[in-house]
């Protein structure tokens, strides 16, 4: 049974769940993601995601408490530098964890890619061309005096455009389509041209 188990231990002690937590969240700040087992991700996750809400607030405090974390200069640099400023506005939810369809092939552990989201670029081109294609509303598509699609075998046009009297404007009449012209069928064996040239 698994009663107030909140932590997972990993299999390791916990200087080295530290230790192995402290370099994955280096490595996360500095290649913006990680290819690992889907367990360490989500131990990860919430190892990481507080460390990237101190860098929103850049003072020297903050910076002590991240770098008694993780011990790493350039990973204080990054993270407080380019990081901070791509995560400014966004209130939390910082990382992204993808599973992948294969396993490790040693011990068949779960495999996954956790990722700051606002680092992956095909997913963000994705979101904003959605974004502009939900800009426009129904309301917009509404006709305004323009061409109207063809309903059935009869085409709607406006009553000023038939009869050119000056009528409500809203009002339409029916005008029946052009009846079809006959064609040809080809016979098997046959080309276009020779079907021509019999008919």
């Amino acid at each position: 049974m698994r009663h107030g188990k909140k932590i997972n231990h990993l299999g390791r002690t916990t200087a080295h769940r530290h230790a192995m937590l402290s370099n994955m969240a280096t490595s996360l700040i500095m290649h913006k993601r990680v290819t690992t087992t889907v367990a360490k991700a989500k131990a990860l996750r919430q190892y990481v995601e507080p460390l990237l809400t101190k860098s929103k607030e850049d003072t020297t405090h903050s910076r002590r408490l991240v770098f008694a974390q993780l011990q790493e200069k350039e990973a204080i640099k990054e993270l407080f530098g380019e990081v901070a400023g791509k995560i400014a506005n966004r209130p939390g939810g910082y990382t992204r964890i993808i599973k992948l369809s294969a396993s490790r092939l040693g011990d068949n552990a779960d495999m996954c890619v956790i990722e700051l989201v606002d680092y992956n670029d095909t997913l963000l081109e994705a979101k904003n061309a959605t974004a502009e294609k939900a800009t426009t509303t129904r309301r917009s598509r509404r006709r305004s005096g323009g061409a109207t699609p063809a309903t059935g075998d009869a085409a709607v046009t406006s009553a000023t455009e038939v009869t050119g009297e000056a009528v409500v404007p809203n009002a339409t009449v029916q005008q029946s389509a052009p009846e079809d012209t006959p064609t040809e069928t080809v016979k098997d064996g046959e080309s276009r041209d020779e079907a021509k040239a019999d008919a």
